[in-house]
């Protein structure tokens, strides 16, 4: 576990990144990919995506994380807020779209890591009821004031989680 949490420090540590994430919803369900060795319980269930490489759009990126996280393709239906996550040695400013997914559905990896710290345990169509019955320490806080599919829709401007 403690080989993990330095991978994840030394990829993502001590450094601004700059990342997308996708929303994916369908027939009341969200697309969430579960982290281990991340958030306060230690699991972190949050929207596929990742950090943008230097020279790569934010759209670009957004069908590269999907793919490597969920075997999916995407296409950006609108951009709908911002959140910065602080908690050191983590800081990001994340770019949240709605997204719509074609393929199949398959569990990925994360390339920036090592095979023996891939923290990408799970991949999933969540329903919002089974959402809510997550502990909120274990949901990335973009999804805290989520009670129905809609509620996806008026996320607007920036957050703080």
């Amino acid at each position: 576990m403690e080989e993990i949490k330095n991978g994840i420090i030394h990829s993502f540590g001590n450094k601004l990144r700059i990342r997308v994430c996708g929303i994916c919803m369908d027939d009341n369900k969200i697309l969430l990919v579960k982290h281990h060795s991340l958030g306060e319980s230690g699991i972190l269930w949050a929207p596929p995506g990742g950090g943008i490489s230097f020279g790569e759009t934010a759209e670009e990126a957004l069908k590269r994380e999907f793919l490597e996280e969920t075997g999916l393709s995407v296409s950006i239906e609108k951009f709908l807020c911002v959140n910065e996550y602080l908690s050191l040695p983590l800081h990001a400013i994340e770019l949240f779209f709605l997204v719509k997914t074609t393929g199949t559905l398959k569990l990925g990896t994360d390339p920036e890591l090592q095979a023996n710290q891939q923290i990408i345990t799970d991949v999933e169509w969540l329903s919002i009821d089974a959402l809510q019955l997550l502990p909120k320490n274990s949901i990335h806080g973009i999804l805290h004031n989520i009670q129905a599919s809609a509620d996806v829709l008026h996320l607007s401007g920036y957050f703080n989680y």
